[in-house]
């Protein structure tokens, strides 16, 4: 009878791997079928037993527009220098929407699967990558709601393929932001629960950090004439990549869709379209912001992940 350690002797060491031992993101490449498995799951329970099922992809963010146009727009008068106002707005809420979602349910993704960590090694990256793309599912009817407006407005006509790659490169940068604070902040909540806190206190202020209810313009007047502080604020609020996200939606969608508006409606020409200069360059800037932040995210989340286990 053949001794099997005399077998596995002849194999050499480095085609063993050591137990429970991760390669970050890359291994949520290897197993993109649990990946496949946890985004349908997400995708499919999260309107189970629901009247109105995937209807409220659409009901919510309508209802979140009306509340910010009727209360922003019609009585506080914030719409004020912007034509097209809702469109401006509702482009604005899609991307801060994205971010939103996918940046809590990334924080929130380890403890609420405490039960597979504690029991099964399988890459923890998983579940804060599945929870973006299952934002990015939830996100694609809100866009497609923004696209009807817009075609019906003469976007259609308006239209280049400078805007097509806005739409792209707006979605990469929210989304590869949002997974980079997910995993640091995921792992974080593991041991301190307060980060759950925290990352409500930052949806909160993204909405108000972000030209989504008012015009970028209105910032830099603010900052530079009223307040007197120097142009690199608004150069650096500008390359918040939640800012760019926005601002790229707004050339994509709000701008089109406004140019054949702006003369018909009275005001001064193309000057009313403010789009940030440099647009081009901030989104490569804010690229490489968005990309240290995973790098940085996925550090300290190797760091942290050996301890899930004993801490949940």
């Amino acid at each position: 009878m053949t001794d099997t350690r005399d077998l596995f002797a002849a194999v050499p060491r480095s085609d063993f791997e050591t137990p429970g031992k991760s390669r970050g993101l890359i291994d949520v490449v290897r197993w993109r079928y649990l990946l496949n498995l946890l985004v349908r799951t997400g995708v499919t329970t999260r309107y189970r037993n629901s009247v109105l099922g995937w209807t409220w992809s659409y009901v919510r963010p309508a209802a979140q527009f009306l509340v910010f146009w009727v209360v922003l727009g019609l009585f506080m008068n914030l719409d004020r220098g912007i034509p097209n106002y809702a469109v401006y707005l509702f482009s604005g809420i899609v991307v801060i929407n994205l971010f939103s979602e996918g940046f809590k349910n990334a924080t929130t993704s380890i403890v609420g699967n405490a039960p597979l960590v504690r029991k099964v090694f399988l890459p923890r990256q998983l579940f804060a990558v599945s929870a973006i793309i299952v934002a990015f599912v939830h996100f694609l009817p809100q866009v497609g709601l923004l696209l009807v407006v817009c075609l019906l407005l003469g976007w259609i006509t308006h239209i280049s393929i400078v805007s097509i790659l806005a739409i792209l490169a707006g979605m990469i940068i929210v989304m590869v932001f949002s997974l980079g604070l997910g995993l640091f902040f995921g792992a974080v909540n593991v041991r301190f629960r307060d980060a759950e806190n925290i990352v409500e206190l930052m949806l909160l202020l993204a909405t108000w950090a972000s030209p989504v209810l008012y015009g970028w313009v209105q910032v830099q007047d603010a900052v530079v004439k009223t307040l007197g502080w120097p142009q690199w604020i608004v150069e650096v609020y500008l390359l918040n990549p939640i800012t760019q996200g926005v601002e790229l939606f707004h050339y994509a969608f709000w701008r089109p869709a406004t140019e054949g508006m702006v003369t018909a409606a009275g005001y001064a020409g193309e000057a009313m379209i403010d789009i940030p200069p440099g647009l081009a360059w901030n989104t490569l800037w804010t690229f490489l912001i968005a990309v240290a932040t995973l790098l940085f995210g996925q550090f300290v989340f190797r760091r942290l992940e050996g301890r899930f286990a004993q801490d949940l």
